[in-house]
Formats: C-alpha cells, structure tokens, sequence
C-alpha cells in the first residue's frame, strides 16, 4: 500500500453531522465537476459537463471499498477485522438476494429471448405474452436503477438524435417501430478525440466528445398490423398504401428481428450525438459535404460525357457503331456515378459497424446477468459506507441529511470523486435485514460487527428453508415442441 493510500484508509468517514450540515455540499477533488443534489435527469444527459447533476454510481471497487473502511484504525476496540467479515457475509447475502430474483425474471424472459436453444412446453395467450412482457420491463427497470442508471425518455431520445456525429455519419432512426423501448445511461462524461477538418485545412485538432460511459438498450418491434393501423389513423392513408409505408421504413430492420421477441443490449463508451447507431433500424444518410461533392462529380462527369457522345449519338444513321459505342460509354459513365453512390453509403456502414464493434459489451440474457451483479455490487457498496458511520456513533433519524453528506466529502477525499449517495435505499435495505432498527425517539440502532454477521448467517441458514416454490400463472402446458417464434 502506497502512503497515499495508507493515509486515505487511516482517515474514518467523518461523523461531525453539525459541521456537514453546515459545510453544505462536499468539496470537489481537482478536476471534477461540481453538480446539485438534485435527482440526474435524462435531459442532463446531453447537458455541458458543468451543468450536469452528480449521479449515484460510486466508481469504487467494492473491493477498495472494502479495504478503506476495515482499515485497523478507522475502528474501536479492534472491531475492524469483525467490521471485514460482516461485510464480506452481506456481500454474498445481497447477491444471493439478486440472483434469486433474477430466476424469476429469467423464467419470464424464456419465451421472449431470441437466443433460446430451450424446449418450449409451454403456450401463452396474447394476453399473457403481455402481462408478461410487462413484468420484464418493470424488472429491468428496478435492477438497472439499483445499479445507478438513469433513464433517458423518449422526448430526450429525440432531441439527442439531432445531435452532430462525433463519426462523421449521418444517421437517422424511426421510434415509431417500436413496441417497447427503454433507454437506460450510466457515467455521461466526455472523452478527447482528435480529427482532421477540410475547413481547417485538414490540420490535427482535439476535440471533446461527449459519452455514455455505459448505455442500455431494451426494444421489441412494433407488430406489423398494429403499425400499419396507426399509420391509417395518424396518416390517414388506406390499408394498402400504409402497408407500403410501413415496409418501407422497416426495411432496414434485419430480418432475424422477430416481433415476438424482447431485445436487450449493453454498450460502452458511446458517444452521445451517436446512440442512433445502437438501433436495429438505423438508416445512413449522406451528409450535406457528400452530397455536394457527388453532385457535383456526378453532374461534371454525365455533362462531358454527353457532350461528347453527342456528336456521334447523332450519327446513328450513317454510323451506327460509333453510336452505339457513345451510348455505351455514357452508360458506363452514369454507372460509375451510381456505383460512387453506393459505395460512400457502403463506406458510411463499415465505419458505423467497426465503431459498434467496440462498443457492445453484452446481449439479452447476458445484459441482465450483467446488471444484476453491478446492482448487488452498488447496494454492497452504499451499504458498508452508511454501516460504517451508523454502527461508530448515535445517530437519529433527523441526522440523515448529515450523514449523507458526511459520505459523499470522504468519498471525495479519499477517492476524488464526486457521488449523490442514496442513503435513503441504503437504508431501507439495511432497516429490511433488520441491522438497523429505528427506536421510536428516532436513534438508529445499528447490530455491533460481531453481531451482525451472526445475523446474517442466521438468515442464511433459514434461506433455504424459507425457499418459495416457482409457480407460474401463465401459459398452458403441452407436449411437442412449439416450433419457431
């Protein structure tokens, strides 16, 4: 251990509530950006830096973590190796909470997952599929909250759109093709770039990009039928030219996409102006430079030739060879200007896949395997950190706003970041295992260490003994195999 760090685990979270009560917000380490407690709107999202609220994620190992807050002198009494082991017991208790609940959500997501290899013995109704459905949605929601995301809605999903490409691509998506659709963010900062410009003589020049440290993707396309109604009724078109319209803009949609099913993905390091590449169905458009520089030698191209082929295209009575040889040619000529097309449109798609090759970290099912431990891990890691300042001193209810303020000044002195801790979860969680019990004059009593592992080893023995059998209220069982989706 270095001596910075040795200094950083001697230095206990501070307890002294009046005085960070008074102090107000924690003070900024060197080179982060000060924010407002206030709760991390989607909209900040696309916000400069300095005008973005803190966010909740803690961008501490839980392993640090740990170490820091069982150093030997941030405890009493030599408490702090029972400090150690207590936490490493509601480590392994928070995540087997978590995975049970994720056998539940998994069960659910079976008949929506477009990467089973599973029997399906099971047939579900329309409506069924949809309560169903729900319930994943509603359980993606909770588990990427408890990980710290935050949600974007719709309304900022469209005006992101909008933004300027950090790749140079022109990319345009319909959100209309969607059922469901879930946009999820963790960690929005900016990253530096460097690119070349023709306006700046193509000379080396850094620029910021902003980005989503991490970015989740849940979509299930709309049904055909469904969309082709709500374009009649918006449109006001008949049933065939909206059916038209309709397999017009999906056709960029890949065919193994099936409507029946839930798509989940996880990206890192997205630029925020590029989510649009993130989409099953994003188009690639030709940017106003490229269009100008393809007119223009398209146009410059098809007018020599046709002057040119003039002459002797008028010659086809007397000269039908050398006609036919100038007609050939200038179709040559309007072949190769098509062909120009295409292949800066083809060109466009490669830089847009090689970028999204980098960027996926994880899909479907992995997505909420993934999610799920960042979620334990971020309970784990609020939970040590408001344990630690509970169990040392008396505290009452009406210190709260004080501890947590006292948190977020030694996350940001110790580690020099800068967090919105979430003490109310953390405590209700630890209220819930009944380590923190609130007297009725408001004092929080908090289990000693040695005490507290001991109940959480009560409650692992009673776990599986309490242990709920699955019932599934949906679907009817039958024997055969379904087939495909």
């Amino acid at each position: 251990m270095s001596s910075i760090d040795a200094q950083a685990a001697s230095a206990p979270i501070a307890t002294d509530y009046s005085s960070a009560r008074a102090d107000g917000p924690p003070q900024e380490a060197p080179g982060t950006v000060t924010g407002t407690d206030d709760e991390v709107s989607a909209f900040d999202a696309i916000s400069p830096e300095s005008e973005r609220a803190r966010e909740r994620f803690i961008p501490v190992t839980r392993f640090a973590l740990l170490d820091r807050l069982t150093s030997p002198t941030a405890w009493p009494n030599g408490q702090a190796q029972e400090a150690r082991r207590f936490f490493r017991y509601l480590d392994h208790w928070r995540r087997q909470q978590y995975t049970a609940e994720l056998h539940e959500l998994e069960e659910t997501y079976e008949p929506f997952s477009p990467d089973s290899d599973l029997l399906m013995t099971r047939a579900f109704s329309p409506d069924e599929r949809a309560v169903m459905q729900q319930r994943i949605l509603r359980g993606m929601e909770r588990i990427l909250q408890q990980a710290n995301y935050v949600q974007i809605q719709h309304s900022d999903v469209a005006q992101i759109l909008t933004q300027d490409s950090a790749y140079g691509l022109d990319l345009h998506v319909d959100l209309c093709a969607f059922d469901e659709l879930l946009l999820f963010y963790r960690g929005a900062s900016s990253r530096r770039n460097h690119r070349r410009r023709w306006n700046k003589f193509y000379l080396r020049e850094e620029f910021d990009v902003p980005i989503f440290q991490r970015l989740f993707l849940l979509f299930k396309v709309k049904p055909f039928e469904k969309h082709v109604r709500e374009v009649m009724q918006t449109q006001q078109l008949n049933r065939r030219d909206a059916e038209k319209f309709v397999k017009k803009a999906r056709e960029t949609i890949p065919s193994e996409v099936k409507e029946s099913c839930v798509y989940m993905k996880l990206f890192k390091n997205i630029p925020r102006s590029d989510i649009e590449m993130v989409f099953p169905n994003t188009r690639v458009r030709f940017r106003f430079y490229d269009k100008l520089r393809l007119s223009a030698t398209a146009g410059g191209g098809l007018t020599l030739g046709t002057v040119s082929a003039a002459g002797k295209i008028a010659m086809l009575a007397s000269n039908p060879v050398a006609a036919a040889t100038a007609l050939f040619g200038l179709g040559g000529i309007a072949f190769r200007q098509t062909m120009n097309f295409m292949n800066q449109k083809q060109r466009y798609m490669v830089v847009m896949a090689q970028n999204l090759y980098f960027h996926a970290m994880a899909d479907n099912r992995g997505v909420m395997l993934k999610l799920a431990a960042r979620a334990a891990e971020e309970d784990i890691k609020e939970e040590m950190l408001l344990y630690s300042v509970l169990a040392k001193e008396d505290a009452y209810m009406q210190d709260i706003e004080a501890i947590d303020a006292a948190i977020e000044q030694y996350l940001a002195s110790s580690f020099g970041v800068s967090v919105d801790f979430d003490i109310s979860d953390a405590l209700e969680r630890l209220t819930a295992d009944g380590l923190v019990v609130e007297q009725p004059d408001g004092r929080l009593l908090t289990m000693p260490p040695a005490e507290a592992a001991l109940h959480i080893d009560k409650k692992w023995d009673l776990f599986l003994d309490e242990l709920p059998d699955p019932v599934s209220a949906e679907g009817m069982e039958f024997e055969g195999y379904s087939g495909s989706r």
